[in-house]
């Protein structure tokens, strides 16, 4: 990659962001070996110049004293280096012992991993010696049901449709706000200013969200709804699409299967019931069903707020049909498929779904993965299958999986538990060996899983900052150091250690657009490959060939779905308040807040509430609020909010670094608390498993 020459002392690097999403083009300032300069790179292809706060933690994570520099291994209640053979050796001969018994070793893999390209060449074969059979992950916690819904629908897991935003008249998002995420299952990067020019060329942004977010307030409206209940909003703007002659699949019409199935099915719902279900009013569903089927370049697009409850598939498979009904799918301007050097949809088989099932709950495994929300049982219940050992690959789920305060017990009482982390974490604090791998500037960067998600077609490769030092090793490194020494106690042949990178270039060199790695890296502001095109049919994998309208998967949610709402008519208001959680742009998840410069100013770990609702519960501005139900309760400060629907409340994910034994010295400081020790692991998203982590039935006292 070139670098400007500043001057003797500094050099700027032209880097891409790791930290989300975005990807965002960056360029570091670095003197005399620190990097005192993080701004955007105003002609990388895809940010323009954007970056968030997050960019400028990047040198925070690598100088940060708490960050492990060397492995780990508990010795009673303290901890004490370890050399890396030491590390590995002891651990396969411990999981061997696992092995032997009627206990099983597991493994759970974090956010992380999927910024990170390198580990996942090594994962397959990390995973077959490991002994694992599925794995939890934090897909579970998050965007699973757009896979599966994807797989069903167009016949490939990775085939995401993702808005056109840069040539879209009108958007509607429900339950996303990428003003804070910089984009989620959607790369897009500048988010505020591709919303100006949406609007600048007439084009209108309609936001649906329990809470007046940070995208709402840039939106040309905003209509609350209430959690949990977005099924019956998109089943409404269908039966609406429906009432006003505005179903219009224009070319895609000879590419779908079980399309007059689907509104056969649909005849018995009611747009009235579905509204009051809903909380959103049938005039306001009606404008969205016609803007949406106007014949003008639209699409809608849901993300964690429609995914993380009971019926988040069925949620993605709904919005999928309403771009279908309206002729925006594969269309410029609606939402498009996008072309990756590195292409999963042909790279990899279509996905997997029930090929074994959970041993507690029975509960079908979905793509390779398994409900995270039964990890602590799992663990805990004893008989032939029990987790025994688990290994933690820079994941968090005592914060982040429902009730994640059952999961920190349940690692204590695990015959092995290996985290793969930088810190010492309210999860890794529980393992017996923390194995470091190198700081993130050390790291090469190729966005392997964001391509195929962005808004623009193109490639961006970077390479490490600073080199690693004898006992530096990545994370990849350490996959292959603990295959190795399992095989070897096997007696097997260890694996060759071939870089990563060796290994992109081979895939890369595949592609039909006939560039190199090497190539790419000289892009120092993204490789561009210009404007997402129309790819369908040929793009469509499913085994007919056509779009898959009405999938027989599906259909026992939405009986399951119209039974649950002729229930909700006949029910009494119990008086509960319904919990959703809340991202920030100065956060990611759990692992950002030991960055001093992230996490200064307001307290951002608070309780919004409605004014009404507050005083209701005679609670003023900075009280402390106790919030509770049958799973757990904490306790947080009162921010009263007309941003907030009335009724419900918010509690910012990721917070409850208060455990004795975390070493994260910032963190520590404003600790918070953890909306995840509310939340019910035992309620699902039967068809994929995912997560319930929002509209959370909770009550709120004063304290």
């Amino acid at each position: 990659m070139t670098n400007a020459q500043k001057n003797a002392n500094e050099i700027i690097h032209a880097r891409t962001c790791h930290i989300c999403e975005a990807n965002c083009g960056v360029l570091m300032t670095v003197r005399d070996g620190e990097v005192i300069s993080v701004k955007g790179n105003p002609d990388h292809v895809l940010s323009e110049g954007y970056i968030c706060p997050k960019a400028t933690a990047i040198p925070d994570i690598q100088n940060d004293p708490d960050r492990l520099r060397k492995p780990i291994k508990k010795n009673g209640e303290s901890w004490e280096e370890i050399s890396w053979e030491a590390a590995f050796s002891e651990i396969a001969e411990k999981l061997a012992r696992v092995k032997m018994g009627v206990k099983v070793p597991s493994v759970y893999l974090g956010n992380p991993n999927a910024h990170n390209y390198a580990t996942n060449f090594y994962m397959r074969g990390f995973l077959k010696m490991w002994g694992s059979q599925g794995i939890y992950s934090a897909t579970t916690l998050d965007q699973i049901p757009h896979m599966i819904a994807q797989k069903w629908v167009y016949g490939h897991n990775a085939m995401y449709p993702v808005p056109d935003i840069d040539r879209s008249e009108y958007l509607v998002i429900v339950g996303g706000n990428p003003m804070a995420s910089n984009g989620s299952i959607w790369t897009v990067p500048n988010f505020k200013k591709r919303v100006q020019r949406l609007q600048e060329r007439g084009g209108k942004l309609v936001v649906i969200d329990p809470r007046r977010t940070e995208t709402a307030k840039i939106a040309d409206e905003h209509h609350f709804v209430r959690p949990g209940t977005d099924t019956a909003l998109f089943l409404g703007i269908l039966k609406s699409l429906q009432s006003q002659d505005l179903i219009k699949p224009g070319r895609l019409e000879d590419m779908l299967a079980g399309w007059p199935e689907l509104w056969a099915r649909l005849d018995s719902f009611d747009l009235s019931a579905l509204s009051a279900h809903c909380g959103v009013a049938p005039s306001v569903i009606d404008e969205l069903a016609r803007e949406l089927g106007s014949g003008k370049p639209a699409a809608i697009y849901g993300r964690m707020g429609v995914s993380v409850v009971r019926f988040g598939t069925l949620n993605q498979y709904l919005i999928q049909m309403i771009n279908v009904a309206t002729g925006n799918v594969d269309r410029e301007g609606g939402t498009m498929f996008p072309a990756a050097l590195f292409d999963p949809v042909e790279r990899s088989g279509t996905g997997s779904y029930g090929r074994y099932a959970t041993r507690l709950k029975g509960s079908p495994e979905v793509l390779g993965e398994l409900p995270a929300a039964e990890l602590a049982a799992e663990m805990t219940t004893p008989g032939d299958g029990q987790i025994g050992a688990l290994v933690v690959l820079a994941g968090n789920p005592v914060l982040s999986a429902p009730g994640g305060q059952h999961i920190g017990k349940a690692l204590e009482d695990l015959e092995l538990m290996v985290s793969i982390d930088m810190y010492v974490t309210e999860t890794s604090m529980h393992a017996d060996y923390i194995l470091p791998p190198c700081g993130p500037l050390q790291n090469d960067h190729y966005n392997l899983f964001f391509a195929p998600l962005s808004v623009r077609n193109y490639a961006s490769y970077s390479e490490a900052l600073y080199p690693k030092s004898e006992t530096d090793l990545a994370d990849w490194e350490i996959l292959h150091g603990l295959t190795n020494a399992i095989k070897t106690l096997d007696g097997a042949k260890p694996d060759p250690k071939v870089e990563p990178r060796l290994m992109l270039g081979e895939a890369i060199k595949a592609s039909p657009v006939g560039v190199t790695l090497d190539e790419i890296a000289k892009h120092d502001n993204g490789y561009d490959m210009g404007p997402l095109k129309p790819r369908l049919p040929g793009r469509l994998k499913t085994e007919h060939g056509k779009i898959e309208c009405y999938p027989v998967a599906i259909r026992p949610d939405l009986d399951e779905f119209e039974s649950a709402l002729a229930a909700s008519m006949n029910s009494a208001n119990d008086n509960n308040f319904l919990l959703i959680g809340r991202r920030h742009v100065r956060s990611n998840n759990s692992w950002l807040h030991n960055s001093r410069r992230l996490i200064k100013g307001p307290n951002r770990c608070t309780m919004m509430i409605h004014p009404d609702s507050a005083g209701v519960l005679g609670l003023g501005d900075g009280d402390m609020a106790r919030v509770h139900n049958a799973i757990g309760e904490v306790e947080i400060v009162t921010e009263i909010t007309d941003e907030m629907m009335p009724g419900v409340i918010s509690i910012p994910h990721g917070f409850g670094h208060g455990h004795k034994g975390v070493k994260l010295s910032v963190a520590q400081e404003r600790p918070g608390v953890s909306c995840n020790d509310l939340t019910d692991p035992g309620i699902i998203d039967k068809l994929s498993g995912n997560a319930v982590l929002n509209g959370v039935p909770v009550s709120v006292e004063r304290v």
